[in-house]
């Protein structure tokens, strides 16, 4: 298997890996691996009730992102529970959602932000309820 990643993102992940203590490129990725899997694993229950914090990241100039992300979160009012949008220096956007009820349903919350043209990160927090 090989993966081919940009340059700048290259660099920050051997930055990442060397301030964690990881050995190796591979060690890394398959820790990453396991924690994107574990997160997959929720959606698998679908009846399970969990609670999530997403949050999301975006450049400030990306005034699309602040007219689609309303949209979603619309389309998604039967598990989000409070949504805040704030601005993170004169850079960036941090949109954050707090989501309760199905697991699938907030994963298909979660896919469907990291699925959005002009997203920097998203990082999501799940916890059975």
């Amino acid at each position: 298997m090989s993966v081919t990643l940009p340059e700048d993102l290259l660099k920050k992940f051997d930055d990442f890996m060397k301030a964690r203590g990881y050995f190796s490129r591979s060690e890394a990725f398959r820790d990453a691996l396991r924690n994107l899997m574990a997160e997959a694993e929720f959606g698998e229950t679908k009846s399970e009730n969990i609670s999530a914090t997403i949050m999301v990241s975006c450049d400030i100039e990306r005034k699309d992102v602040d007219l689609r992300l309303p949209v979603i979160r619309h389309e998604f009012d039967d598990v989000v529970v409070e949504n805040t949008h704030r601005h993170i220096g004169n850079r960036y956007c941090l949109e954050i959602f707090i989501a309760e009820g199905n697991g699938a349903r907030i994963l298909d919350l979660v896919g469907r932000i990291r699925g959005m043209r002009g997203i920097q990160q998203v990082k999501a927090l799940f916890m059975s309820l």
